[in-house]
C-alpha cells in the first residue's frame, strides 16, 4: 500500500478562507475531496503536511517509501501514471513548484527541515502542462468542479449498476445516472445530457426538482421540493439544497434549503444561508471581479465575469439577505441585515452592511455546538484549538476592535 503525503505549499493563503479550517487536500472539488481522490486512484494511505495549528487534527505519517505529492494538484489519469512511474530520488516539477515525489524517510526529514536533497533527480514536467491541474484561488473550486465531477462519477460508478430510477421521474439520458443504495428520488426530472449525475447513499431528492448535470450529491444530502439546480453543482454529505443554484460547490453539512439564487459560488462546512438568500455572480457593466486576495492583503482582478459567493466554514446569513458579486465571507461569521453587505467580510464578523462588531469566540462555540449536534457530531477539543486559533490570527482583519 502506498504511503502518500499530500503537502500543503506556500500558496496555501491564496487558498483562504476554505483552508482556514482544514488542509488544502481536504477541499471537495467534484464527488470527492482531493485526499479521497488520489486514496482510490493509488490505492494508499493518506497523511499531510500542513499548517502547524492543523497538524494535531490532521497528522503526517512517514514510512521509509513516502510518495509527497502536492495537496493543490487535481488528479487526471495522465499525471497519475507520471506519478505512479517515479522511483525512490524522482521528483516531477513544474514552474518551479514541486508536483511530486519519492523520498526515502531520511531525504523526507530533510525536505521538512528545508534542506537540499542533493541527489534528488527532477523531472521538468513543463511538455506536460495540459497534465497538470493546480488550484491557485477558492474560484477554481467551482471552476473545476464540472470536469472533477466526470472524473470522480468514473471511479465511484465502474464496475456497479445504480439502483433503478424510479418510474415517476423524468430521466433524460439514464445510463449517465446512478443511484446509490439508499436514496429516493420523487417526481423530478433528471437531464444527464451535458454530464454525469450522481445521487448518493441516502440521498433525497423532492418532489418537483429540476436538477441538470453534471451534478452530484454526496451521501446524506437533501434536494427540496421544487429546487432548480444547473450543472457543475456539487452538495457535499449532509448538505441540503433549494432554490435555484448553478455552479456551486458546498463542501458538506450546510444548508441553502430555501428560495433564493445562488452561482458560481463555494460554501464551506456546518453554513446556514437563510430563506431568500440570493448572491449576484455578474457585475451589471460586465466587468471582470475583484476579489479580496488573502496573500496580497488587498483585492486583486480575478479575470472572471462569472463569481458569487465565496464562504468559509460555520458562517451564518439571515433572511432576505443580499450579496454582491465576488463576495467573500471568512470563518464563523454572522450575516444578516438589508442592502449589500461589503464584499470581504473578515472572519468572526457578526452584522452586516449597517456595520460589524466581532462575534466572540464563546458565543460562536454555543452555536457550533448546537448545529453540530443535530447531525449527531461534536466539536472537538481539536476543533477548539484550530477555531481559537483562527480567531486570533484574523483579529488585525478586523479593523472596527
Amino acid at each position: 500500500m502506498e504511503n502518500i503525503i499530500l503537502f500543503d505549499d506556500d500558496h496555501w493563503k491564496s487558498l483562504l478562507p476554505l483552508t482556514y479550517t482544514k488542509p488544502i487536500a481536504e477541499l471537495r472539488v467534484g464527488i470527492l475531496t482531493i485526499s479521497e481522490k488520489w486514496k482510490k486512484r493509488l490505492a494508499g494511505k493518506v497523511s499531510y503536511i500542513t499548517q502547524d495549528y492543523l497538524a494535531e487534527k490532521y497528522p503526517i505519517h512517514i514510512s521509509d517509501n513516502n510518495l509527497v505529492i502536492n495537496a493543490r494538484l487535481l488528479p487526471n489519469d495522465n499525471i497519475q501514471d507520471l506519478i505512479e512511474q517515479l522511483e525512490l530520488n524522482d521528483a516531477l516539477l513544474f514552474d518551479d513548484t514541486l508536483i511530486a515525489a519519492r523520498l526515502n524517510k531520511a531525504q523526507f526529514d530533510r525536505l521538512i527541515e528545508n534542506q537540499d536533497i542533493e541527489e534528488l533527480e527532477g523531472i521538468d514536467l513543463a511538455n506536460h502542462e495540459k497534465y497538470v491541474h493546480l488550484l491557485s484561488r477558492p474560484y477554481d473550486v467551482f471552476l473545476q468542479n464540472g470536469k472533477e465531477i466526470a472524473k470522480d462519477y468514473k471511479i465511484l460508478t465502474y464496475n456497479r449498476n445504480s439502483f433503478p430510477i424510479s418510474y415517476h421521474n423524468y430521466p433524460i439520458k439514464p445510463d449517465n445516472i446512478f443511484i446509490s443504495e439508499g436514496a429516493e428520488v420523487t417526481f423530478s426530472s433528471l437531464n444527464a445530457t451535458d454530464g454525469p449525475i450522481y445521487i448518493g447513499p441516502n440521498c433525497k431528492v423532492m418532489e418537483g426538482s429540476n436538477i441538470r448535470g453534471p451534478f452530484a450529491m454526496c451521501e446524506g444530502s437533501t434536494v427540496k421540493m421544487g429546487a432548480k439546480i444547473y450543472g457543475e453543482t456539487t452538495l457535499g454529505p449532509y448538505s441540503k439544497a433549494g432554490g435555484e443554484l448553478n455552479n456551486v460547490v458546498i463542501q458538506g453539512y450546510s444548508s441553502k434549503g430555501h428560495a433564493g439564487y445562488l452561482g458560481n459560488s463555494v460554501i464551506g462546512e456546518w453554513c446556514n444561508l437563510g430563506a431568500g438568500t440570493t448572491s449576484s455572480n455578474l457585475k451589471n457593466n460586465y466587468a471582470d471581479i475583484k476579489l479580496w486576495d488573502y496573500e496580497k492583503e488587498g483585492f486583486s482582478t480575478s479575470g472572471l465575469q462569472f463569481c458569487g459567493l465565496i464562504m468559509g466554514d460555520h458562517s451564518k446569513v439571515g433572511i432576505n439577505t443580499m450579496f454582491n458579486t465576488g463576495t467573500i465571507v471568512g470563518v464563523s461569521s454572522n450575516i444578516f441585515g438589508s442592502n449589500f453587505p461589503r464584499t470581504y467580510i473578515p472572519s468572526y464578523s457578526w452584522g452586516g452592511a449597517k456595520g460589524y462588531t466581532t462575534y466572540k469566540i464563546e458565543k460562536a462555540f454555543e452555536t457550533m455546538e448546537k448545529v453540530m449536534v443535530r447531525r449527531d457530531k461534536e466539536l472537538t477539543e481539536q476543533d477548539r484549538i484550530i477555531l481559537q486559533h483562527i480567531y486570533h490570527y484574523t483579529a488585525s482583519m478586523r479593523n472596527w476592535e
